[in-house]
């Protein structure tokens, strides 16, 4: 009986120390709260945050990030990149342009109201929007968000696992510009 609790008390300690480790280095769970990225993620979904990939790259055009913004201290935001360091961003009549040219964003719910710009991304940082973009606090509100330090953020987005019925990879929007900075 002393084996069998030495044992058990062995193993949960190696499970807290994984855990501990994979929550810190790897991954982490995020629930969604809001719906400032509807259609994309919906209010209440949980997911899953890559915490390890920002380490060996930066974060890119298209990528959904958890940051932490500087204007709401202990809360953490999800939004996605559109502007990466160097670039000009700007919106005119609903439309979003990335150094002069148009985003194909076919994941918006409706079209933008107001024109917005132009930001010019310092380095390490980026310039991200919500999806749902007339129902989201993003970089176009410096003192809410503004620019995203590397250093603020989380990680990158990558599987909805609850509501069940919903669980899937998410979708990254690749924007195949024909420009880089």
């Amino acid at each position: 009986m002393k084996n069998a609790i030495k044992e058990f008390l062995q193993s949960l300690v190696i499970a807290g120390i994984l855990a501990f480790f994979i929550i810190t280095f790897v991954a982490q769970s995020f629930v969604v709260d809001g719906r400032s990225m509807a259609n994309t993620l919906q209010d209440g979904e949980r997911l899953f945050v890559n915490k390890f990939i920002y380490r060996f790259q930066p974060p890119e055009r298209g990528d959904i990030i958890v940051f932490s913004p500087k204007g709401a201290p202990g809360q953490k935001y999800i939004k996605r990149v559109i502007g990466t360091p160097g670039d000009t961003v700007y919106i005119d009549e609903g439309v979003t342009y990335v150094n002069g040219e148009a985003l194909e964003e076919n994941y918006l719910p409706e079209k933008m109201i107001g024109d917005f710009g132009p930001y010019e991304v310092p380095e390490a940082s980026v310039f991200v929007l919500g999806d749902n973009r007339n129902h989201s606090a993003d970089s176009r509100f410096s003192s809410i968000v503004g620019f995203v330090e590397y250093d603020d953020i989380s990680g990158q987005a990558f599987w909805v696992y609850w509501p069940l019925t919903e669980m899937r990879v998410i979708d990254h929007q690749n924007y195949n510009l024909s420009f880089e900075n």
